[in-house]
């Protein structure tokens, strides 16, 4: 009896927010084998939001374990998977203890915005005293702002990675302790699970990649490395933070279980990654991933482009220690899918997920209401803490087929919120947007967006573009395949199957029309949370 092949794969961890997979691809992006699993969701108060990371570690490995079983059964051996990536959910943010290698609390998830009130401190504090830019010399006000935004690439914002840091050490004990005695680990999820897949407490790796970096508020992007200016803002010591790292390099090899000693090659947030997976890896190339939220990130090439109308300036993914990196113009929608989810587990309309393009579909509009999603406040262009969910023009005529179609819609009008800034800053009109995610599934979902927008929407057939970006960064990072993220050529013979393009079908005169209805419920949810400032 023939015993299993030998392949040339590369295996990818996709640590989401509600769920983790691990995909193993050929080098055609083919799906050779997978697994995926929900872990547990914690909301102990109004606007918090908590993940265990131990929860999200056991996860993983069962995962790894179970893609690899599937692999066996296929009649390939495991020894095929030649290295791994991991990807992530960004700025969820994990504290742990250096000596037992133990959380030290729940994780403090990118949606939650329990930290407000520190985000309103800290805006006084640019105001009043400033960040101090030099030696003695302080930037307030506006040019306070400039300056962390020059030096970051962000803004002031609960989003972000210090913020959260920051509230960790100022409101649990025990994390407060570790920092003043120097046993405090911090990372975001690819480096908590790199750590414990290299050993952990006995020699795993503590680092961190540049892409996950620049949304922590700490990083200095046009150096790429901590800067300290901003831990001193914040009043943080450098010892907590991982060792910076390119997003394809070998970085250490796994410790235990089915690929014991394979090397882990690639790291990137999430949706840099998917930016990677989509190859939109030249100037001018932009993507959307709807998942939970909903990532608009442009790729404007070796360039950081300072945003004047509220996007964000990030790494798109840097291909190897000591290179120049590619930037990218991003803005972020909080709440995307996850509406979608409210509807189905708090309000019941829907038994699925799935459900909501046909009950969309039931109706031709929205009958005159506006679903604004700011569960937790507004982040890109609005950036508004204070804003709030609100559902506007509700009458006796309004069915929960009009709100599923709302929920869409509200998508779609942030979306092209995004699209319209992006535009103002590129000097660029796009004319087509890729897209991938689980909202992609539903062509209702791509028909309203494709409408509202009036652009077209191009959606892949193979969509998870977030895992093959990992996967991609860590095969280039052991040249498999040839793969060589400096010369996108050497990708041409991946994911090359077919796509299917929405084009609008909306007339403009409508369309319009309902952009300004959209904005004037933007502005109605603005500021309704008392005492936060916008």
């Amino acid at each position: 009896m023939a015993g299993p092949k030998q392949g040339d794969f590369v295996g990818s961890l996709d640590c989401g927010t509600t769920s983790v997979r691990f995909i193993i691809f050929d080098r055609y992006a083919n799906v050779v084998a997978q697994s995926q699993s929900e872990f547990p969701q914690y909301y102990p108060n109004p606007g918090w939001h908590e993940h265990d990371p131990d929860e999200i570690q056991k996860v993983s490995e069962t995962c790894i374990t179970n893609a690899c079983q599937e692999l066996e059964n296929n009649g390939w051996a495991k020894e095929s998977v030649e290295v791994i990536g991991i990807t992530n959910q960004r700025e969820t943010t994990v504290a742990w203890d250096r000596r037992t290698g133990k959380p030290l609390c729940k994780a403090i998830v990118w949606t939650d915005s329990r930290t407000k009130n520190i985000v309103a401190h800290y805006e006084q504090v640019l105001a009043d005293t400033g960040l101090e830019v030099a030696s003695g010399q302080f930037k307030k006000g506006e040019e306070g702002v400039n300056a962390l935004r020059d030096i970051t690439g962000l803004k002031l914002s609960t989003y972000f990675s210090a913020i959260k840091l920051r509230w960790m050490i100022d409101n649990h004990p025990e994390v407060k302790k570790a920092h003043a005695e120097d046993n405090l680990l911090f990372g975001t999820v690819e480096s908590w699970v790199a750590y414990n897949l290299t050993g952990g407490p006995a020699g795993g790796i503590h680092v961190g990649d540049v892409t996950n970096a620049s949304r922590t508020l700490l990083m200095n992007l046009h150096t790429l490395e901590w800067d300290e200016r901003m831990l001193k803002f914040f009043n943080l010591r450098s010892s907590v933070l991982p060792k910076l790292v390119s997003s394809s390099e070998v970085y250490g090899h796994i410790a235990d279980g089915p690929l014991k000693g394979i090397p882990i090659g690639g790291l990137v947030g999430d949706q840099q990654g998917a930016l990677v997976g989509n190859k939109c890896l030249k100037e001018g190339e932009a993507k959307c991933t709807y998942g939970t939220g909903a990532f608009l990130l442009f790729c404007t090439g070796e360039e950081i482009v300072q945003s004047s109308h509220g996007l964000l300036s990030t790494v798109a993914y840097q291909p190897g220690p000591g290179t120049t990196p590619v930037y990218a113009l991003e803005g972020s929608v909080g709440v995307a899918g996850s509406a979608i989810k409210w509807l189905r587990d708090s309000m019941g309309f829907i038994k699925s997920a799935s459900e909501i393009n046909d009950l969309a579909r039931s109706t031709p509009d929205s009958g005159g209401i506006y679903f604004v999603t700011a569960f937790s406040g507004l982040l890109a262009p609005y950036w508004d803490p204070g804003a709030a969910g609100l559902i506007i023009g509700l009458s006796s005529y309004t069915t929960p087929a009009h709100i599923a179609r709302a929920t869409i819609e509200a998508n779609a009008f942030q979306t092209r919120a995004i699209l319209e800034s992006m535009k103002l800053d590129s000097k660029t009109d796009l004319k087509h947007l890729k897209v991938d995610g689980g909202m992609t599934n539903g062509d209702a979902c791509m028909e309203i967006l494709a409408d509202i927008g009036g652009f077209d929407v191009i959606r892949p057939e193979m969509r998870e573009s977030t895992a093959l970006g990992s996967a991609l960064l860590a095969g280039a990072a052991i040249r498999l395949f040839g793969w060589d993220l400096s010369k996108p050529e050497t990708l041409a013979e991946v994911n090359t199957k077919g796509s299917r393009t929405f084009t609008p079908r909306t007339s403009s005169i409508k369309r319009d029309k309902a952009w300004a209805a959209w904005q004037r419920a933007v502005e109605r949810s603005k500021g309704w949370e008392e005492g936060v400032a916008n």
